[in-house]
């Protein structure tokens, strides 16, 4: 059983790591014609928030079921 400390540097470095893969894969995707000219650093921004809310959600699904499973021991 990990202790309170690990659970929450792998949960910190979990959500980092799922941010980072969506910023990759919403960055790659081309939204260049929906964008007003000039607007660019909102569209940035904009996408930052979209990484961070489903890199998010992302990261806690995998917690969850790394904890879940963790914890299917205590069944029998």
């Amino acid at each position: 059983m990990l202790s309170i400390g690990q659970w929450a540097l792998i949960s910190i470095f979990s959500h980092f790591l799922f941010v980072y893969f969506t910023w990759r894969v919403l960055i790659s995707i081309n939204i260049d014609p929906i964008i007003r000219k000039g607007r660019v650093t909102e569209a940035r921004i904009l996408m930052f928030f979209l990484a961070v809310a489903v890199g998010s959600g992302v990261s806690r699904f995998f917690l969850d079921i790394l904890q879940w499973s963790g914890e299917l021991v205590y069944l029998f």
